[in-house]
């Protein structure tokens, strides 16, 4: 398979580092491999160079992407990659020599526009014993094959196939750009178009949860930044018609569902706190699934550190 690895990339030059040593250990070789630095000032690059002086058995181009979007950024690394496939992994993220050539057997074998693998958080044995416990940076997983549900699409770990998007000008929406939620909301309309797109449970790669994120209120922001990523997806469509019913009950069942978890936090305590604080994600969920109808969205990728 003839494909490009797409690489949107932000202040990690020591992750991006290690990842661009992943990939040349692949059993199946990309054609070429693309970096866009969304870090105006270049952070990266000296990343990029030391893997090309080492050597690299594919070209790998380089480019920046100064204002702060990662949607823009997503949609550069398209631009700049001339193959028919294109694998898009997390700077962050380490990759098997597995990866690709598993992806893009599963592609075949299934005759699929696109190909989604698991993302398995590596999460520190220093970390808080409740941290460890609370499985918290797991994604759900599928047998392979399965045609993924909408609500579950998500980038990290994809293979698509560059003519699904050839009627998408600007596929990653830049009105996402600083909230997050600019992958899913592309693959939900790939799929209204009719791609289809499956999952593929043996082509994992690891992501080393960053000291940052192993708090509650890292876990908490991610949790209502999921609502808000739910609510606006199903206001605009994604998941079906956005009818007056639909609007009314995505409230309500928001409201009662915030109700629920609220009571459970104190009743669950006694058996944990990684039980207590699994319940306030999920009223934080709900909280950034209300947020979105008076309009306030939180800003993940707005000058972020980590």
């Amino acid at each position: 398979m003839d494909l490009s690895v797409c690489i949107a990339t932000y202040r990690r030059p020591d992750r991006l580092r290690a990842l661009l040593d992943d990939l040349v250990q692949q059993k199946l070789l990309p054609a070429e491999v693309i970096v866009v630095d969304n870090d105006a000032a270049g952070s990266a690059r000296a990343a990029v160079e030391q893997r090309l002086e080492l050597g690299a058995p594919f070209p790998i181009h380089y480019a920046i992407q100064p204002v702060q979007n990662i949607a823009l950024t997503r949609n550069r690394t398209i631009e700049l990659a001339t193959r028919e496939w294109l694998a898009f992994i997390d700077d962050d993220e380490r990759a098997t020599a597995d990866w690709l050539v598993t992806l893009a057997a599963a592609a075949t074998r299934f005759q699929a526009d696109g190909v989604l693998g698991p993302v398995v958080p590596v999460v520190p044995p220093d970390a808080p014993g409740w941290i460890r416990r609370g499985t918290f940076y797991d994604w759900p997983r599928m047998a392979t094959g399965e045609v993924i549900p909408a609500n579950r699409l998500r980038f990290g770990n994809v293979l698509l196939r560059r003519s699904a998007l050839r009627d998408e000008p600007m596929p990653f929406n830049p009105a996402y750009g600083l909230t997050g939620g600019e992958d899913g909301e592309l693959l939900t309309r790939l799929v209204q178009r009719g791609r289809r797109i499956i999952w593929c449970d043996e082509a994992v790669v690891h992501e080393p949860v960053e000291p940052a994120r192993l708090t509650l209120r890292w876990l908490l922001l991610r949790g209502l930044r999921g609502g808000q990523d739910f609510a606006r997806h199903t206001l605009a469509g994604s998941y079906g018609p956005a009818t007056g019913l639909v609007r009314t009950g995505l409230v309500v069942r928001a409201a009662l569902q915030l109700a629920a978890a609220c009571a459970l936090i104190v009743a669950a305590l006694p058996f944990g706190a990684h039980r207590a604080a699994r319940w306030l994600i999920r009223a934080s969920a709900n909280l950034g699934k209300l947020s979105v109808f008076w309009g306030w969205h939180y800003r993940e990728y707005s000058g972020r550190s980590e």
